[in-house]
């Protein structure tokens, strides 16, 4: 059993956490607010820090799940972040989905004291962390990998190495790259249905057990039927993973007329006011 930090107690981060206290280790948690830690502190045992460095001093791994870019820099750097507070040999693992760009920056100023540095986003929404069915995509050094994968097997359904630092997010932006397009075609077929007067239950039934199939389809259709878009991910943080793919595949060459189209979908779905309606809203702007 390791010493470990986890920051950031969002949707995903609070289960996550959980699941590390749960399978015996000894878990100090930092949020931005602190109601949220105590919170979590009152449900798993464990402690709470005031600050980043607080709560990564002495930890063997420091896990971290937060919202962007800028609030990853936020938790690692300066006097009171992560990095500052973390002994050579000590590794942190970033779940949050941010750019490759910026994860290769702050692996390099974690290289610079001996701490090292896996970039690990996850894939299978709020169900899947509070499952701990998560799928783990990460970046980093074969070594670092291999002391990091027990601890966070704790939440992961399948935990894989994909390559150096930055694979991990760019594997997570293939993930969001083929759903986007998965979950707009989805919408498409259960607006169609509606409007042909045929049962939904019916159509996807026979349809799920052929090639249309999927998990989105087999877990979704029904709530996306009713209205129900209170299921995770929301869409506020989609199109922000998407901002990331478009900016990566014009660095890259790549055209990705699909998952642009979808984007500018999606930005209708927040004119509507659904921001943070989970990502299956997309068939919400089809009934308008």
């Amino acid at each position: 059993m390791a010493k470990v930090a986890f920051l950031g107690l969002g949707v995903m981060g609070f289960p996550m956490a959980g699941h590390l206290a749960a399978a015996g280790h000894d878990v100090t948690v930092y949020n931005r607010s602190a109601a949220k830690a105590a919170d979590w502190v009152s449900r798993h045992g464990g402690s709470a820090a005031a600050t980043p460095r607080e709560a990564a001093s002495g930890a063997e791994f420091v896990m971290a799940c937060v919202g962007n870019d800028d609030d990853l820099r936020s938790i690692c750097l300066g006097d009171d972040g992560a990095f500052a507070g973390m002994a050579t040999g000590a590794v942190f693992v970033d779940h949050t989905t941010v750019s490759a760009r910026v994860t290769r920056e702050l692996a390099e100023k974690a290289a610079e004291t001996g701490i090292g540095y896996v970039d690990g986003p996850v894939s299978g929404g709020q169900a899947g962390a509070e499952n701990g069915q998560l799928s783990v995509m990460c970046g980093g050094e074969q070594g670092e990998f291999d002391r990091a994968q027990p601890v966070i097997d704790a939440y992961a359904k399948i935990c894989r190495l994909m390559g150096p630092v930055g694979a991990g997010q760019t594997t997570k932006m293939c993930n969001q790259i083929a759903i986007a397009g998965l979950v707009q075609a989805l919408s498409e077929s259960l607006r169609f249905a509606e409007a042909s007067g045929l049962d939904i239950e019916k159509v996807v039934e026979v349809i799920s057990q052929g090639a249309a199939g999927s998990w989105q389809m087999s877990n979704r259709h029904k709530t996306m039927a009713a209205d129900e878009f209170d299921h995770g991910f929301a869409v506020d943080w989609m199109r922000k993973d998407l901002g990331i793919c478009l900016d990566a595949g014009d660095d890259l060459g790549v055209s990705l007329p699909v998952t642009a189209l979808v984007d500018q979908f999606y930005k209708e779905v927040q004119g509507m006011g659904g921001g943070r309606w989970d990502t299956s809203s997309l068939i919400a702007r089809l009934r308008r």
